[in-house]
Parts: C-alpha cells; sequence; structure tokens
C-alpha cells in the first residue's frame, strides 16, 4: 500500500507539468517561394477566436431580416411582399419577371414603378386616370368610381401586355431596402470586429509571442489542454497573400508541441468565406 501510494504522488505532478508550443509561420505568395512571417505577434488562446467572434456578435446581435424590414419606411402591402419574397435587392436585373399583375396592383411602390416606367408617351394605350383628386371630397361617389375603372382597366392592360413590366425594377431605387441593409451589416461586421481582440484578450488569452527573422515564435509555460494559435484577425502578408490564423493545437504535460502556420491553414480576409 505505502509503495502504491507513492508511486501515485509521485505520478501526479508530472501530469500536471507544463508544456509548450513551438510555432513556424510562412507564407507562399502567388508563384513564388515560402517567406517566413516576421516580427509579428500571435496569441496562444483557450478558445477558438471564430468562437469569440460569435460570442462577440451574440451579445449585440443583428436584427433578423423580419424586424429589419419591419423598420422600413415604406407601405405595408411592400414590407409583406418583401417578408414573402427572398429579395432584399429590389433593383436586381431581371427581378421585373418576378412581379405578378397582383402584386404590381397591391404594393403602393411597385405600381409607382410601374407607372414612372411607361410614363411619358412609350406606351401606347396605357390607361390614363380620370377622377381627380378635387372630387374625392366634393363628389367621392364619382371619384371612388372612376378611380376603381381606372384599376380595372389598368390590370387588365398589365394582363394584355407583359412586356410593360420590364425595366420597372429600375424605378425601385428610392425605396431599394439593399443598401441599408448592406450598412447595417458592414457597420455590425466592423463593430465585432473591433471589439473581439480585447474579448479574446482579456477572457481566453493564454499567452502572446512574436515571430523571429525566422518566422519561430515559442509558448512556454502553458497547461495541458487545447489551445488556438490566433492572429485576432490581424493579417500576415507576403508578396499578394494576406492571411490570418485560427489554429488549434494541444498541448501535452512537460512536452513541446509544433506547429506550422502557412497558406493550408490560414484564411485571407478578402474571401467570401472569412467570417
Amino acid at each position: 500500500m505505502f509503495l502504491l501510494l507513492s508511486a501515485v504522488t509521485a505520478l501526479a505532478p508530472a501530469q500536471t507539468r507544463p508544456g509548450a508550443i513551438s510555432v513556424t509561420a510562412y507564407i507562399a505568395p502567388t508563384a513564388a517561394r515560402p517567406e517566413p512571417v516576421r516580427q509579428f505577434t500571435l496569441y496562444a488562446l483557450t478558445r477558438s477566436y471564430a468562437d469569440v467572434i460569435k460570442e462577440v456578435s451574440a451579445a449585440d446581435p443583428l436584427p433578423t431580416r423580419d424586424q429589419f424590414i419591419d423598420n422600413l419606411k415604406c407601405s405595408p402591402q411592400l414590407k409583406k411582399w418583401l417578408k414573402a419574397h427572398d429579395v432584399m435587392d429590389l433593383t436586381s436585373p431581371d427581378l421585373d419577371k418576378a412581379f405578378t399583375t397582383d402584386d404590381i396592383m397591391d404594393v403602393p411602390e411597385f405600381f409607382d414603378a410601374y407607372q414612372r416606367s411607361n410614363s411619358g408617351g412609350v406606351t401606347a394605350g396605357l390607361p390614363k386616370p380620370k377622377y381627380k383628386d378635387s372630387d374625392q371630397q366634393a363628389n367621392p361617389e364619382k371619384y371612388q368610381k372612376q378611380k376603381d375603372e381606372y384599376l380595372a382597366a389598368t390590370r387588365k392592360f398589365i394582363d394584355g401586355h407583359p412586356f410593360t413590366v420590364q425595366g420597372m425594377e429600375t424605378e425601385l431605387t428610392g425605396v431599394n431596402p439593399k443598401l441599408p441593409w448592406d450598412k447595417l451589416n458592414a457597420d455590425h461586421k466592423h463593430k465585432v470586429a473591433q471589439m473581439a481582440p480585447d474579448t479574446a484578450q482579456l477572457k481566453y488569452l493564454a499567452g502572446k509571442a512574436d515571430t523571429d527573422l525566422d518566422g519561430r515564435a515559442l509558448f512556454s509555460s502553458l497547461a495541458p489542454g487545447n489551445y488556438w494559435i490566433s492572429s485576432l484577425g490581424m493579417e500576415a502578408s507576403s508578396g499578394d497573400r494576406r492571411l490570418v490564423w485560427d489554429v488549434p493545437v494541444s498541448v501535452q504535460a512537460g512536452q513541446t508541441s509544433h506547429i506550422e502556420l502557412n497558406n493550408l491553414n490560414g484564411t485571407d480576409p478578402r474571401s467570401a468565406s472569412a467570417p
């Protein structure tokens, strides 16, 4: 029994001895040999930087698409149409093919765009309204009758002349939600990019090190466990290549883990897949 206890006691410190991570960082420019990443700060995190970004983003979430649409300054009919269609850019080429006669007649913004795109005498036979605004109060029955007749004639005209719908998307620039939607997303991404490095260092930093002239860095005195070597979204560059890293690595007690950062495990922040 004494021998067994002694063996367990002697083994325990070895299992908790600190380890280290040795890093070598290279970038290969297009059609060129790999170059060491020199004097560049890398960070050892206890959580992936991708998850840190998700954490920061979740703390200040974007409105949902429907919430965004609810806050648009447009007609209730257009809001309803946007929610029912997977469309955010109302000026997309060929979007006119998605408009039905009911859409044009029911959504005020679409009806106005159709009218403008066919105004100036360019479309022969287009019905013209006979009702007058002055009759709305003075003779409401006459006003409503003539308005209903005009709308019915316009509906019939659109059904019989579907080519007149072509190009009406160019008249929807003023009510197009894409620009504010894109700006909202870009501003949120920029805010997260500013906050995530601080969050990573305050909550998940295990160590940081600068690469030397050969692109090497060493993280020492690390407790056994899982880590991520990250550039915290900062770009390392060589020639025409720019990369960021967020690479997992495990540390064993009393051992040094070796990892190479390169084009294969780096991400180009300019790519569409970059977070």
